[in-house]
């Protein structure tokens, strides 16, 4: 699980999330929703993570608002 949380510590620290061992799988539940990869697949989340919301500033606050709303 969450082989790519330190590719977001970036991502997570804008948005203000501190991961916890209490939240941490809910976190990464909510990248896999929002990259649409099945639960507990890692490599291919990162890679969409990285390829749909990283490389793109808008997007990726658009990444950070879904990811403070599927926290909240």
């Amino acid at each position: 699980m969450s082989c790519y949380f330190r590719h977001m510590k970036d991502v997570l620290s804008e948005a203000g999330i501190e991961v916890t061992p209490q939240n941490k799988k809910q976190i990464d539940q909510a990248f896999h929703r929002m990259a649409n990869v099945d639960y507990e697949n890692c490599s291919p989340t990162w890679k969409k993570l990285k390829a749909d919301f990283i490389s793109d500033p808008s997007k990726k606050q658009a990444m950070i608002i879904k990811l403070k709303d599927a926290l909240s």
